[in-house]
């Protein structure tokens, strides 16, 4: 359930001088960060890593964070889609897998059973072929594509929560997602034209 505007706002402003008040949208915000920065990257170690690092910045920087009609998800998602992009940038694509982990003497210390989460968040990955095929193909394209196509997709947002998170006007986002979409239309055509 979200937080009213009014309620979030009080949050956000005593979440600036209170760890508590903090780790309420932490609690409230970290799947949805989590679950974009997955659908971005295709790595549940890696998503963990940028949804830490996107809290860690929030945190660092509350005291600048300031209410323009922009919600705070908003500026969590500006966050995580900075530490996706710096992620391709570094070009340090290596995944791990927990039993790579767990033979090298690591365990997980936590309340939830890691390694379900990491089964089940890896099963939706795997489920169809087709949507790695088409994530790969995503992540390839012109960053200001990239950005609006998974908002709108991965993040579930609208068109006016786009446009707060990117800052940009909703008709630009309109016609970027258009031609993302066409782009990435004609890129899959093209791969399956070469697959046969």
């Amino acid at each position: 359930m979200d937080f009213e505007p009014h309620e979030e706002k009080k949050l956000v402003e005593l979440a600036k001088t209170d760890a508590n008040a903090f780790g309420r949208l932490f609690e409230h915000y970290y799947d949805r960060i989590f679950n974009y920065a997955l659908r971005r990257t295709g790595d549940v170690e890696v998503a963990r890593d940028i949804t830490a690092e996107t809290f860690f910045k929030a945190l660092k920087n509350m005291h600048k964070f300031t209410w323009r009609k922009v919600p705070f998800s908003a500026w969590l998602y500006r966050i995580s889609t900075n530490e996706i992009a710096a992620y391709y940038r570094k070009g340090n694509y290596r995944t791990t897998s927990m039993e790579d982990l767990q033979s090298k003497g690591f365990e997980p210390v936590s309340s939830v059973n890691l390694e379900e989460e990491i089964i089940a968040a890896e099963r939706i990955l795997q489920e169809q072929e087709d949507w790695l095929i088409c994530r790969k193909a995503i992540n390839k394209m012109p960053a200001k594509y990239r950005d609006v196509i998974a908002l709108r997709f991965f993040a579930d947002k609208k068109i006016s929560e786009i446009g707060m998170i990117l800052g940009k006007p909703e008709g630009t986002i309109k016609s970027l997602l258009h031609r993302g979409l066409d782009k990435l239309k004609r890129t899959l055509l093209e791969k399956k034209r070469n697959l046969y």
